[in-house]
């Protein structure tokens, strides 16, 4: 066997190594963000059992706000189906989409619902109504960590995935860019309280 030939061999075994490496790291990148698309997966499952014992004590109450209480169900039922494609394929930008889009309109029905029991005393006073909102604002606040450390996998993917040369890697073997989850509260729970002096 020639100097050419051991060159050549060795140098396909470098390339060879690299590519299995570039691969691999892809692989743990993918891996990792659906474990951090999983902890959202809780957090959500757990807000979605709330909300319809939310409703039912609310409609104790509110019997004429029928179609706020069904909306909001309607919205819960509907994320919940996000949620679930979500899980499937946590890197698939297009579920990804829907599932905010999902929990943004179910976000504003919980506002709306939100301004439903403030304008009832008796039902804002109700100790079950107040012990399942204290669990849904514990809940919320889980959910916004989760979110954030799917979308830190994100971005590790991401660049992973678009960093030159492991980008040929990327593409050859299907690895396409993920979305980041964006916020689900609504415009009225972002807005910044105005102090005046």
């Amino acid at each position: 066997m020639g100097t050419v030939q051991i060159v050549f061999l060795v140098a396909l075994a470098v390339i060879g190594l690299w590519l299995l490496a570039a691969y691999n790291r892809l692989v743990k990148h993918r891996n990792e963000l659906g474990n951090a698309f999983a902890q959202i997966d809780v957090q959500l499952k757990r807000r979605y059992d709330l909300i319809p014992n939310l409703v039912d004590v609310a409609r104790k109450y509110v019997q004429h706000e029928r179609d706020t209480l069904e909306a909001v169900i309607a919205a819960r039922n509907g994320a919940k189906s996000a949620s679930e494609a979500a899980a499937l394929k946590p890197t698939d930008a297009a579920r990804i989409g829907a599932l905010a889009g999902a929990e943004g309109a179910l976000a504003g029905l919980m506002t709306k619902l939100a301004v439903v029991v403030e304008a009832y005393p008796e039902l804002k006073a109700d100790a079950t109504l107040r012990d399942l909102s204290e669990e849904l604002n514990h809940t919320e606040n889980r959910i916004a960590f989760a979110r954030q450390a799917f979308n830190d996998a994100v971005l590790d993917y991401n660049n992973a995935a678009q960093q030159a040369p492991t980008v040929l890697v990327a593409d050859l073997f299907g690895f396409k860019e993920a979305a980041m989850l964006q916020s689900t509260q609504s415009e009225v729970e972002r807005q910044v309280p105005r102090v005046a002096l």
